[in-house]
């Protein structure tokens, strides 16, 4: 069942028992490892994407929408 819903629900039941504050430490661990100040941190970006003093968000946001941008099928034939 690896890989499955059913395998993913039975593994965490798993880990609870054995620990109930399985999921409450590991996320502290994550937390304390972390050194980047979050995707929220207003990191400002030198790139040459956007015109002037922009943060990090904005060229992940130009990026990801640049990419997103499919043409439409007409699927009715």
């Amino acid at each position: 069942m690896a890989g499955t819903r059913a395998g993913g629900i039975k593994a965490s039941q798993k880990n609870l028992e054995r620990d109930p504050d399985f999921y409450n430490k590991i996320g502290a661990i994550g937390g304390r490892n972390g050194h980047t100040g979050g995707f929220a941190s207003n990191t400002v970006c030198d790139c040459r994407q956007i015109r002037g003093m922009h943060f990090k968000q904005q060229c992940a946001g130009k990026r990801g929408g640049a990419k997103s941008r499919k043409t439409k099928v007409d699927k009715t034939v």
